[in-house]
């Protein structure tokens, strides 16, 4: 992405953040202006200590009592307005690229690793609003206290100001070419930063299989051979950084002797008084202040365009198709029509040609070796993914499908060709193509452990946040959780990350508890009764296919006998 483009991302991407930059300019020029108030009141009251002004020393002190006072609640005020505003802008950000990601495709990350998701979402995030809210603010107070300080001393030495400024041209080759390298070095140490987080992330999520493996060391090893390559990067940059900064401290250095020497011979001359002697002291200082400024800001902002650009890769992901819900009110079938589907199309086709019917109200498990596309198909049904041919709809018997979405055009065309499939049938189903908008009518229960760490209401509310303690109570009963309601703490009992705490069997259970409080009209299980014994399988089984509605449909997708008994049809799927 070129820097022009960074920009424009920049520029849109502050207008939810502009009052809090303008706030922060404003205070900043405000405290230059009384800076500068500071240096004419110590002029004065140098010169009238002097004898080379008759006005009043007592006024003259306290003018510059209120000045350093205003400065002192200036100060306090932009601490306080930094501190209070830019965490709020930083959270705001935050939530908006949270939100924007888990509503865009479900394939839209999954070349991301997530410890470099989380490193944007918090690092990157973080750059870019201090640059926005912070840094370009206090840049435009530097620029007005340069300009300032400039004018004040043209007034009283135009030669002086003149040679001082010459300082100018050489600092912006030199940060034209900071920039450029630095930029370079910064996306390295970023990259590098991901890798580490991302180490991070997965030994800690998987550190039981690390030590059963024992291979702790390893990991280990590979975080420190991370973290040296980084403090290398780190080295390059701060040496690179060290070098161009000593160079400008050098313009600096040479640019206060001048004016030294300078003020010291017009001093001894008589042509100006030991006040504007102080006073070419002070603005010398106040012209220079903004240039190390730059040094400072110029590494701050060339860091936030290498985040910009990485959270503009982030905004790239894909969403998902928004709308009202369409939602079945009655027994839903699946009807697959030719469907053909390959994570890449240059690999493995993992379905192809598959074509297939879930009638309303039928039990379905889907059998397969591993790799035949049991969980893509899920996938598919669930518009986690969309087929590279053919499709797949929801349809009902009865004319109670209520469409909710007026921006759905393969609504209207699903249900134009269902319409001229079914002529003279004598009945008409009504059908959808699946899509995000149908996803209301499902109920999934992926495999493994799913728990979210929290107390077991907190993880059946995610089911549905308006479930009552009996409705509750009747989801944990039906999924044979009720364990849960036998414990002294009862829904309030905490779990940790990813059910710490609970056995394969109970995390799974409570999952599917979870599940069934979504009320769909398709129920999904994904290897659900993997990790339960042969008896409370049994139970959970009998329990789906009497308690759940009749009418409801349920596939399974399973490798145990014991699922396929309770099933009225059976879809076998062979690896391509």
């Amino acid at each position: 992405m070129n820097t022009l483009n960074i920009i424009k991302w920049f520029w849109n991407t502050s207008k939810s953040y502009r009052f809090q930059a303008c706030l922060n300019a404003f205070i900043g020029v405000l405290k230059v202006a009384i800076d500068f108030a500071f240096i004419a009141t110590t002029k004065l009251a140098i010169d009238i200590a002097t004898g080379r002004s008759d006005k009043s020393l007592n006024l003259a002190i306290a003018l510059l009592i209120t000045v350093i006072l205003s400065q002192i609640a200036i100060g306090f005020c932009r601490k306080w307005i930094a501190a209070l505003l830019g965490v709020r802008a930083q959270n705001r950000m935050q939530h908006q690229l949270f939100k924007r990601l888990m509503n865009s495709e479900w394939r839209g990350l999954d070349n991301r690793h997530s410890g470099d998701v989380l490193n944007r979402l918090e690092r990157d995030v973080s750059d870019v609003t201090t640059v926005i809210t912070d840094t370009l603010p206090s840049a435009i107070s530097v620029g007005v206290r340069l300009i300032g300080a400039f004018l004040y001393l043209y007034t009283m030495d135009a030669m002086l100001a003149c040679l001082i400024m010459v300082i100018v041209p050489l600092f912006i080759l030199l940060s034209k070419l900071y920039i450029k390298k630095m930029r370079d070095i910064t996306r390295e140490v970023r990259q590098t930063d991901s890798k580490i987080q991302s180490i991070l992330t997965e030994s800690v999520q998987h550190r039981m299989v690390l030590k059963t493996l024992e291979r702790t060391n390893t990991m280990a090893d590979r975080l420190a051979r991370t973290q040296s390559e980084l403090r290398k990067q780190v080295r390059d940059r701060t040496i690179f950084s060290s070098f161009s900064g000593t160079l400008l401290n050098v313009g600096f250095a040479t640019g206060y002797l001048v004016t030294f020497i300078w003020g010291v011979g017009r001093l001894h001359d008589g042509t100006i008084t030991y006040g504007m002697m102080t006073a070419f002291i002070q603005l010398v200082g106040q012209i220079q202040g903004p240039f190390r400024e730059m040094t400072r800001f110029v590494p701050i902002i060339v860091g936030s365009l290498t985040a910009g650009e990485r959270l503009m890769e982030l905004e790239e992901t894909p969403l998902e198709m928004s709308g009202r819900n369409i939602k079945f009110n009655g027994s839903t079938g699946i009807r697959i029509n030719n469907v053909t589907y390959a994570y890449d199309p240059e690999k493995r086709t993992i379905l192809k040609n598959l074509t297939y019917d879930f009638p309303p109200g039928s039990t379905t498990a889907i059998l397969g070796e591993t790799g035949a596309g049991k969980t893509t198909l899920i996938r598919l049904i669930l518009a986690l993914i969309r087929p590279q041919e053919g499709s797949i709809e929801m349809y009902t018997n009865k004319a109670s499908v209520e469409n909710e979405s007026n921006t759905d055009a393969n609504v209207s065309k699903a249900n134009e060709s269902n319409a001229d499939a079914e002529k003279g049938s004598g009945t008409t189903p009504e059908s959808v193509v699946v899509s995000p908008l149908t996803r209301c009518n499902t109920v999934y229960v992926p495999q493994g452990n799913t728990l979210f760490s929290g107390t077991i209401r907190d993880n059946l509310l995610l089911g549905n946040p308006k479930a009552t303690e009996e409705d509750m109570r009747w989801a944990l009963e039906c999924a044979c959780a009720d364990f849960v309601l036998q414990k002294e703490d009862g829904l309030d009992i905490l779990c940790g990350e990813q059910g710490q705490g609970m056995s394969e069997g109970q995390a799974q259970r409570i999952s599917i508890a979870r599940a069934l409080l979504r009320k769909g009209n398709i129920l999904l299980l994904d290897e659900a009764t993997s990790a339960l014994d042969m008896e409370t399988e049994k139970r959970l089984l009998n329990n789906l296919t009497t308690m759940l509605d009749k009418q409801q449909t349920i596939i399974f997708i399973t490798h145990r006998m014991a699922v396929v008994d309770h099933c009225n049809q059976v879809l076998k799927l062979a690896r391509n």
